[in-house]
């Protein structure tokens, strides 16, 4: 491909993010989520919040509501305000929702280790522990899904269910122009945008912004394929792509037939897990798209999936 052209997708990749970072409601204005006829308030304030020592990092961490726990794993770049100030609200409702900052984001800062996925899902079972939660459901976003599916692979017993939201368990798992723009990702694409705001307000050094960058973009440029250890995974899992995203539907579509996906319920009975292609959704367009979300991820997770479908 055009040197050009990859580029070119490079700055509307991080300006898709830009535009993504604030929510809106179904009226297109910032501000409140609006479910039908509900305006969910998005300033609610965590029960608890603090750092917990693990693996040499001081991890921030936030929890929210009570119930049953679920973790939410941010994307690349993103922070608990810019990646979940609108979703937490519509699932502390009846859960206890544990959202965190990985390493080097946000108020986690970063130290002398190299990023990756597998560090990133150690660190989230450090803090799980540090919080007593014995196990919980998991959902990961982009990023956050590949820090999902490592999780459920080096720590089984801490996942109860799995959701994954536009993340990949292969490297060859984007869209081959999307895993190419990768490399041409520089600091001063961020240079201005909402993600430099953030990085600096929440006080880290912004003469180590372009390290950041450089360094959270190096986890998608050497290969990875857990393509074996993910179709392994006991958990039932959820995917969800868009119809618009970076994802290839091969891609999910593969691991859905693996867990049990790819025949006929109303004979075989419905698998354990389920597949998600949202329409008219980008990859990050999948951040704004709670009013179809939302109601899927928690009949996933509240659901009985020992139940039999009906027959007529």
């Amino acid at each position: 491909m055009n040197r050009h052209i990859i580029t070119g997708l490079s700055v509307a990749i991080v300006a898709a993010v830009m535009i993504s970072c604030q929510p809106r409601s179904k009226n297109g204005q910032n501000g409140s989520t609006e479910t039908k006829d509900t305006v969910v308030n998005q300033n609610i304030k965590p029960a608890e919040s603090g750092y917990a020592e693990v693996n040499g990092l001081k991890m921030y961490y936030e929890v929210y509501g009570n119930g049953k726990p679920i973790v939410l794993l941010h994307g690349s770049y993103m922070s608990i305000p810019l990646n979940w100030s609108h979703i937490i609200p519509l699932l502390a409702n009846n859960r206890k929702v544990i959202v965190m900052e990985m390493q080097g984001h946000g108020r986690t800062r970063d130290i002398t280790r190299e990023l990756s996925y597998e560090g990133m899902a150690d660190d989230v079972s450090g803090l799980l522990k540090h919080l007593k939660t014995d196990s919980a459901d998991i959902l990961g976003y982009s990023m956050g899904g590949g820090v999902a599916f490592q999780f459920a692979v080096r720590h089984p017993e801490q996942v109860r269910r799995l959701v994954i939201l536009s993340g990949t368990y292969a490297h060859d798992g984007w869209w081959p122009e999307i895993e190419a723009s990768f490399a041409t990702f520089t600091p001063d694409m961020f240079k201005g945008t909402p993600i430099q705001k953030q990085y600096d307000s929440l006080g880290n050094d912004p003469a180590h912004f372009a390290e950041f960058v450089k360094k959270v973009i190096s986890i998608d440029l050497k290969p990875y394929d857990w393509t074996k250890e993910v179709k392994n995974i006991k958990a039932p899992l959820f995917m969800a792509i868009g119809d618009a995203d970076g994802v290839r539907y091969e891609h999910a579509l593969e691991l859905f037939r693996a867990k049990g996906g790819g025949k006929m319920g109303d004979i075989h009975g419905l698998p354990t897990s389920r597949l998600a292609i949202l329409p008219g959704t980008t990859h990050i367009g999948m951040m704004q798209r709670t009013d179809i979300l939302i109601p899927m991820i928690t009949d996933f997770l509240d659901s009985d999936l020992n139940a039999t479908p009906p027959t007529f």
